[in-house]
């Protein structure tokens, strides 16, 4: 049996003005970088469609079972690589690309109105900062309302709290794929580290 830790890393397919999404761009550099040999890196491409990511997440969830999802979407107004903290329930009344929004216009009928991740993203995103690898990384707090919001409330609800989104500017605004590819390796690298001392913690309380 491996003893390798799964990690599920997605971007979204174009949208929009977005005729190259660059998550997705970003998220195959990441494929192609890897995550070292303790980790087995499964990447998926999202369609930017409510009704296929309520389809798709509890599956990826239950068949892979991993330790950690990390979202991935594009922001025409980043400028940095920015960690979100949270996800919300409502809000939802844009139009995905099947022309589609939930009735409800929220996730989950009975969810909170906000789910945080696990992970202090404030000290991942500094640890990415002091590491100084070419590509400032910010923190927020607002996905937006739109399929990244709505994926990211799904999958910490999903995972308890074990999900992060990332958004990623346009290529070129300032970052090549190359440079979007190095600064998700390093963000995952970092949620991975503290995921572990989180386990190694709550193992000595139990002892």
């Amino acid at each position: 049996m491996s003893n390798k830790r799964k990690v599920i890393v997605t971007g979204f397919e174009p949208f929009g003005e977005h005729a190259v999404n660059s998550s997705w761009v970003a998220v195959q550099e990441l494929e192609q970088l890897g995550l070292g040999e303790a980790v087995e890196l499964y990447v998926r491409e999202v369609p930017v469609d409510y009704q296929a990511v309520e389809r798709l997440l509890p599956s990826l969830w239950k068949e892979l079972q991993p330790q950690l999802v990390v979202h991935v979407g594009v922001s025409g107004l980043a400028t940095t690589v920015t960690l979100e903290q949270c996800g919300h329930n409502r809000g939802y009344k844009r139009l995905d690309n099947c022309s589609f929004c939930p009735a409800s216009q929220c996730c989950m009928e009975n969810g909170s109105d906000c789910i945080d991740s696990v992970l202090d993203m404030e000290l991942v995103c500094r640890r990415v900062n002091d590491s100084d690898i070419g590509v400032t990384v910010s923190v927020s707090k607002d996905a937006g309302r739109y399929l990244c919001d709505y994926t990211y409330y799904t999958s910490l609800y999903l995972g308890r709290g074990h999900s992060a989104f990332v958004h990623v500017p346009p290529l070129g605004k300032p970052y090549s794929s190359r440079d979007l590819g190095r600064a998700l390796q390093a963000v995952v690298q970092e949620m991975l580290s503290l995921l572990e001392l989180d386990c190694t913690e709550e193992e000595r309380k139990t002892q």
